[in-house]
């Protein structure tokens, strides 16, 4: 008998560090998933809370080991993207590890202020401000700005956007550039939308900045969409803004920051070999090389992770509630949520999710397309969605079966608008978080209910 157990073996090298199935049930970094199903039910969402900080704490190993291997003389500073995920349990652990934060929109301004009124980060704190700003997000970093916050760096984003803080801000500031990279070749566009052409960066700076005492350029500011990868293109880019980070270091003394974004990809499939510690390397390396080629002073440099921070801590767990076959070939299970509405990237970005059986690993398995519970044609996860056929145990009436899709803490809530409206009025399901005490044992709690009816009535004005 083919068992799926026998199937995941010879297929991946398993069990991995994240993953390993004892007594016929997965555990996913030590937690039995199925002691988490029988108590909260499905479908649920969860955090693993500590790899969050395990994330940030490899990150800055990489890039100190990068900086002491090539006798490199800046500082590393770890940043949080915060759009990547707001909830608070996110920024609480993430912030036991000594990081600062990047903002991308007006409302993290209040959420910068009230982690201040709680005592999570100070005004030394590096806020990096990015994005492109109405007026309320420049009136809100005016006013960090004028009560003290002295880290807070405004990056511009165009050729006016500094016009507002000369105005506003009464104490002397800090402000960055992003520049405006060029698109991956397949993209839509050659420019990013977002940023200052490379042409017109020491311009801006000559014309409103040089001669101002009030505000110094401090950060060169650089991000692509592909990410941060061992590709052609990335390093072409990279090395085009390390050179332009020079150009600018000539005529503008006080710059002495370097924030490359992010982009550190996270495990999406069981077979993940990525050489982070390797791209660390080659970054300092690249940056070390052509500031001494140019008698530059190395930047300090700056990351800004967000998937990478937080995308492994999370998963999503479901109950096959039914098999239906629909022709001669195609095997379906439904479950008992939506990717739509739930995982909304493996549906608008074809995002790829490691997907595993909790239960039920010693059964025969067959080939299956998983469907969602809303109307629409699109909402399935089958071979082309998760990059090889889908393989399940198969379902007998006297066993349940469970599965989950895996480091999908990213983005996926705020896509999915949390606690709003969603396609076919599909609840948002509860959401558990998961923790260890100081003797290693786990403890989780219920952060939220699965949404109810009332709530989407009230917002929809029954």
């Amino acid at each position: 008998m083919n068992k799926y157990i026998d199937l995941i073996q010879q297929t991946f090298d398993f069990p991995t560090k994240e993953f390993k199935v004892e007594d016929d049930k997965l555990f996913f970094n030590g937690v039995n998933l199925m002691e988490i199903i029988e108590e909260y039910g499905t479908p649920l969402k969860l955090t693993y809370l500590p790899k969050i900080s395990e994330s940030i704490q490899n990150a800055k190993t990489y890039f100190n080991n990068a900086m002491q291997a090539h006798d490199y003389h800046g500082n590393y500073t770890y940043c949080y993207c915060t759009k990547s995920s707001h909830f608070s349990f996110v920024l609480d652990e993430a912030l036991k590890n000594d990081i600062h934060i990047e903002t991308s929109s007006t409302f993290d301004i209040p959420l910068v202020r009230s982690l201040y009124e709680k005592g999570k980060i100070t005004k030394d704190t590096h806020i990096v401000c990015n994005g492109f700003k109405r007026d309320l997000y420049k009136q809100y970093i005016s006013e960090l700005l004028n009560d003290g916050f002295q880290n807070c760096i405004p990056v511009l984003d165009n050729l006016t956007e500094i016009d507002y803080y000369l105005e506003h801000v009464k104490v002397p500031f800090k402000v960055g550039i992003r520049i405006a990279a060029d698109e991956e070749p397949k993209f839509g566009f050659y420019t990013s939308r977002l940023g200052v052409r490379y042409k017109d960066i020491i311009d801006l700076y000559e014309k409103k900045i040089k001669d101002n005492p009030n505000v110094s350029l401090k950060m060169l500011h650089f991000f692509i969409n592909s990410g941060i990868r061992d590709t052609a293109y990335y390093w072409s880019e990279l090395t085009r803004f390390i050179q332009k980070y020079v150009d600018l270091k000539a005529v503008c003394p006080e710059l002495d920051t370097m924030d490359i974004g992010g982009g550190w990809p996270i495990k999406t499939n069981v077979f993940f070999d990525y050489d982070y510690q390797y791209m660390a390397d080659q970054i300092v390396k690249n940056i070390k090389w052509m500031c001494a080629k140019n008698n530059t002073v190395e930047p300090n440099i700056f990351t800004e992770f967000g998937s990478y921070t937080v995308g492994e801590s999370g998963a999503v767990l479901y109950s096959i509630l039914e098999e239906k076959l629909q022709n001669d070939k195609e095997l379906w299970y439904m479950i008992d949520g939506s990717f739509i509405t739930q995982l909304p990237d493996s549906w608008g970005l074809n995002q790829k999710y490691i997907m595993l059986a909790v239960n039920n690993w010693k059964e025969e398995y067959h080939n299956i397309n998983l469907g969602g519970l809303t109307c629409d044609s699109m909402d399935y996860y089958n071979s082309e969605a998760h990059q090889y056929n889908i393989y399940l145990p198969k379902k007998t009436d006297k066993k349940p079966q469970y599965i989950g899709f895996f480091h999908t803490g990213a983005y996926q809530e705020s896509l999915g608008g949390y606690g709003g409206i969603q396609h076919c009025l599909i609840p948002a399901p509860k959401h558990v978080l998961i923790d260890r005490n100081t003797d290693g044992t786990i403890k989780h709690k219920l952060f939220a209910e699965e949404q109810n009816s009332d709530s989407m009535l009230k917002t929809l004005g029954y």
